[in-house]
């Protein structure tokens, strides 16, 4: 999905800072107020001057309960919907181009008509022409993922894990600046999560590139994030934020951190966090 370089609403309400904005800051959220009016003319206040902001090659997750407003700060953060007051800002590549934000779902949304190879391409064709070299790096990224046999394939003919590598492969193929990943490996199958959570490891690593997850899963943050952010009540607050520094046996992977003799005590922090937030709203807008 391709962005503004900077989303900024008018009213800008200042708030107190719950951390200094990075240096070189991939995403800056500032002072953000944001809430949603009933049929029957109920205000409710999802955001008021909440602040964070996301370092270059950082992958922090944000968790929190159902109702904690985590999937409409995505929408704001990707433009879909903008903020009634505050400021949201992503950051610049680093040849000073607009920065670039891909934003991928718990829903594959691969279209049924496309093959794999075509699928894959739909990101950079939302923005501009699609060129040879886009299909050969899509052709080599799709066979890193054991997905050659398939290129010509339709969804419908994939398994479920297939058919997140291609919207994996769809999501970084633009060069993102900012990765938006919503629960996207919610519904996979372990073998196939862990995988997929050691290529966003391995994306960090070798392109620098930002990423936030919204995740239910407090097992899945510790092991892929450099930070966690608790997020609860309403309006919603920053009520912990959690350094992850994990002593893995070699690299880090997805199984390399559960075995991390400190993963015990971060998941009991968390975990902590969450049932210590009493305000849950089952049911209300995320």
């Amino acid at each position: 999905m391709n962005t503004p370089n900077t989303m900024i609403s008018p009213g800008l309400t200042p708030a107190a800072s719950v951390e200094d904005p990075k240096p070189g800051a991939r995403l800056t959220v500032a002072g953000l107020n944001h809430g949603f009016e009933t049929d029957d003319g109920v205000r409710t206040t999802l955001f008021a001057g909440l602040n964070f902001s996301v370092g270059a090659g950082e992958i922090v997750s944000i968790v929190g309960r159902s109702g904690a407003g985590k999937s409409t700060l995505f929408n704001l953060i990707s433009g879909l919907l903008s903020p009634q007051a505050g400021r949201i800002e992503v950051g610049r590549r680093t040849d000073g181009g607009a920065g670039r934000i891909a934003y991928m779902l718990q829903k594959d949304l691969l279209m049924p008509w496309r093959s794999v190879l075509q699928n894959a391409l739909l990101g950079i064709e939302l923005y501009r022409k699609v060129k040879r070299s886009d299909i050969d790096r899509a052709r080599d990224m799709l066979a890193r993922y054991g997905l050659t046999a398939v290129l010509d394939a339709y969804p419908h003919a994939l398994s479920g894990g297939m058919r997140q590598r291609v919207a994996l492969t769809r999501t970084l193929l633009v060069d993102p600046t900012l990765v938006l990943l919503d629960e996207p490996f919610s519904a996979l199958d372990y073998e196939t999560r862990l995988a997929l959570e050691d290529d966003v490891m391995s994306l960090r690593q070798s392109t620098g590139t930002s990423v936030v997850l919204v995740t239910h899963d407090i097992e899945e943050a510790i092991a892929m994030s450099d930070r966690v952010i608790l997020l609860g009540g309403r309006p919603a607050r920053i009520e912990d934020s959690v350094d992850v520094k994990l002593s893995t046996q070699g690299p880090r992977t997805a199984v390399s951190a559960r075995e991390a003799p400190e993963f015990r005590t971060l998941h009991k922090r968390i975990w902590g966090g969450l049932r210590s937030n009493t305000i849950h709203h089952a049911g209300a807008s995320t």
